[in-house]
């Protein structure tokens, strides 16, 4: 938890932000991160963005959030993205409206939209909640719940996110709560994944981490080779989620290949 929290401190002063600006959901990962920014840097950097679709977002999930900020002591706003969800999905030719993936990816790229908007007006950066489960199996929407500036628990296992979650003190109802992105009605993390948290993370783990094969995970475990198979290959699958655009070299230096600027770097121009 220091070594997030004093990243997040670093972070800001290096990009000369203010401060940053949160989605919560009510969601243990949202809930964390938050928890996680008000210990770096104090409640008053911090703003937060409630962005409920009534269809898909039960109201307790709301509730849990608006406790949460209050407990925090960070300033917030609820904001119902139905109506412009609606708008751009129904002024989309030879869209399918029925396409529950597609209107799904839509929400989560409209609270994005939200979150930068209000990042832009007060010189905050947006703090994304995903955690290293999520990003290695490509369990995010590109330029939606993908499209942050900065993630806390980006390096922490969903499992481990809930035992920091228990550490920070947060209620019961949300360390408890099935995961969800809330895309569409009943969607449900695990249901849509096919497996537990509790199995993928101990595959990833092992994959990632350990750097085991996996026969070895398969032997260690005792889980079903089609089951660890299955998980590694979501990985592999999804490495364009975790890259940024690829680029045809046309000239020397390629950018992202080739040359970087690190935001470290100390470049003085006078």
């Amino acid at each position: 938890m220091k070594r997030i929290t004093q990243f997040l401190r670093s972070y800001l002063a290096r990009t000369r932000a203010r401060g940053y600006v949160i989605g919560l959901s009510g969601g243990i990962d949202s809930s964390v991160a938050a928890a996680l920014l008000t210990e770096a840097i104090g409640p008053s950097k911090v703003f937060a963005l409630i962005m409920p679709d009534p269809r898909t977002t039960p109201r307790e999930d709301v509730e849990d959030a608006k406790t949460l900020a209050k407990d925090l002591g960070v300033e917030f706003v609820e904001i119902d993205i139905s109506r412009a969800v609606d708008t751009i999905a129904s002024s989309a030719p030879f869209v399918d409206l029925s396409n529950k993936v597609a209107i799904g990816n839509l929400r989560a790229r409209v609270r994005m939209i939200l979150l930068y908007l209000y990042a832009n007006t007060f010189n905050y950066l947006v703090c994304g909640t995903g955690d290293k489960s999520e990003l290695l199996l490509g369990y995010f929407t590109k330029y939606g719940d993908g499209g942050v500036d900065v993630l806390p628990i980006g390096d922490v296992y969903k499992t481990q996110v809930r035992e920091l979650g228990r550490r920070l003190g947060l209620p019961r109802t949300i360390v408890e709560k099935p995961s969800s992105p809330r895309l569409w009605p009943g969607h449900m993390a695990e249901q849509e994944l096919g497996y537990s948290y509790d199995v993928i993370d101990a595959v990833l783990y092992r994959y990632v981490d350990l750097s085991m094969s996996i026969d070895e995970i398969v032997e260690d475990t005792g889980l079903p080779r089609e089951t660890v198979v299955a998980i590694v290959r979501r990985v592999h699958r999804n490495e364009h989620k975790r890259k940024t655009p690829p680029i045809p070299r046309v000239s020397k230096w390629c950018l992202y290949t080739d040359w970087s600027h690190p935001l470290e770097h100390n470049y003085n121009p006078s």
